[in-house]
């Protein structure tokens, strides 16, 4: 904490850090946070899992003056769930001082916002089409706006908001500073960022600074027809407690999540084709511990902040490194390790190698278990639930019908019985339906001379 004190940062601001659990500041938000404090533009490509949104977000809220009760930041996001994220840790990160942070998101009542609106919030969180409608109604007055933020710019300009963000920025009157943060800088991306920023500071977190050193990587070398035999196993042989699964389209997301019920986990998708309440209640359960199993599209799944997530499994290897390391980013939070397994059919096999090489990170081979490894597993986690639930205690009421049994039964077979029934040794189920996804290279030579000893090919990304 003393690093954060030392960057002249308040001290309410210091207590709501440590209140959060921070200890140090992480590259982008050692290097990004003088800057930004200093009032230079600044363009910063990272990823998340990097600790970006308390980069721009401390500075942020230093900077708004309380006497004006008007809005003095923006932050533009891509999606409603990564708003709705910021905004979230924007209140925490001031929740010892009076600013007040709003999320403006498509899909909710506007009505509802323009009444939140009227209570004067410093800071506006927005999905660029919202903001958009409420600055054509003037309920939303830029006048006054010093800061804006541009989180996620690759991905707005991958989902078409390129122009609504020229529009908003040429809408903000007056001097202002304007913070750019993007995982990639594509040629659009860099001409918006010569167009609306002054002499701007780079700052550049490279791929091992952002792939998470408390993650554990491993693969498994297998064929598509085997995924989920293997991933059923992996669950009942390692100690999971809250999984994300990631598969490239919405129809294999679909899918993996039915074949996992029918199995008998705890398990729902989410992709953009579901509606937002049906989204909203998903992650909900997941965050509750309700359901156990969050099976996601990588676009669904963005923004996504849950904490104590033990694993993540890439049913489908992603298509590039960044979303790789987006992906991972999801476990290994808060000091906690995680550990992250990719299934890599063989062809892919090189696609594993150019994620090792860009994110300069060994993963690991795994064997994948068997059924007498499944098997095996079920029933050490059968003995260490019966054990926390001897620490546990509350189980008073069930001592006199245990003695009753210890009367006319041994105590090793009633123990043998009722590790059998904490054990789940269900029988495969067929899964015919998840079909492999289209396997046109895009990108990566298909020469076979590449491909020794085994040949690969990258697959072709699906729709999300």
């Amino acid at each position: 904490m003393e690093k954060f004190k030392a960057m002249g940062i308040s001290a309410k601001i210091i207590m709501a850090l440590n209140d959060m659990g921070f200890e140090e500041p992480t590259p982008i938000q050692h290097q990004g946070i003088p800057v930004l404090l200093d009032g230079q533009d600044m363009i910063g490509q990272a990823q998340t899992g990097t600790g970006k949104t308390a980069a721009f977000g401390i500075p942020l809220i230093e900077k708004v003056q309380h006497s004006i009760e008007a809005v003095q930041g923006i932050v533009l996001t891509p999606t409603r769930e990564l708003c709705i994220q910021i905004a979230e840790e924007l209140n925490k990160i001031g929740q010892f001082t009076d600013v007040h942070v709003l999320p403006i998101y498509g899909g909710q009542d506007i009505q509802r916002q323009i009444k939140a609106l009227k209570k004067r919030p410093q800071i506006i969180v927005a999905t660029p089409g919202r903001l958009m409608d409420h600055m054509a109604r003037r309920t939303i007055r830029l006048r006054d706006t010093t800061t804006v933020i541009l989180d996620e710019a690759d991905e707005m300009l991958n989902m078409g908001f390129i122009e609504d963000i020229e529009k908003i920025l040429s809408a903000v009157s007056g001097e202002r500073q304007t913070l750019l943060f993007s995982a990639t800088m594509p040629r659009q991306i860099q001409n918006l960022a010569q167009q609306f920023l002054h002499n701007p500071a780079l700052i550049q977190i490279k791929a091992k600074e952002m792939t998470i050193p408390l993650v554990e990587q491993y693969y498994i070398e297998l064929h598509d027809r085997e995924k989920v035999d293997v991933l059923c196993r992996l669950l009942d042989t390692q100690p999971t407690e809250s999984v994300i699964i990631f598969s490239r389209t919405k129809r294999r997301v679909d899918e993996l999540a039915e074949a996992l019920k029918k199995r008998g986990y705890s398990a729902e998708g989410i992709h953009g084709d579901l509606t937002q309440n049906r989204r909203d209640g998903v992650l909900r359960q997941f965050r509750e511990g309700v359901v156990d199993i969050l099976v996601a599209t990588d676009v669904a799944a963005r923004g996504l902040d849950v904490s104590g997530v033990t694993h993540v499994y890439n049913f489908d290897i992603p298509q590039d490194p960044e979303s790789y390391v987006h992906r991972i980013g999801r476990t290994g939070r808060a000091g906690q390790t995680g550990v992250a397994l990719t299934f890599v059919i063989p062809r892919e096999l090189n696609q594993l190698r150019y994620i090792e090489r860009t994110t300069k990170r060994k993963i690991v081979r795994m064997s994948a278990p068997t059924m007498i490894d499944a098997l095996e597993g079920q029933r050490r986690l059968a003995v260490d639930k019966l054990l926390r639930q001897i620490e546990q205690g509350n189980y008073d009421q069930y001592k006199g019908r245990a003695e009753e049994l210890l009367a006319e039964m041994d105590s090793v077979s009633l123990l043998a019985a009722a590790l059998k029934m904490l054990t789940k040794e269900t029988e495969a189920i067929p899964v015919k339906h998840i079909e492999e996804a289209p396997r046109r290279a895009r990108g990566y030579s298909t020469s076979k001379k590449s491909f020794a000893p085994r040949s690969k090919e990258r697959p072709k990304a699906g729709k999300y």
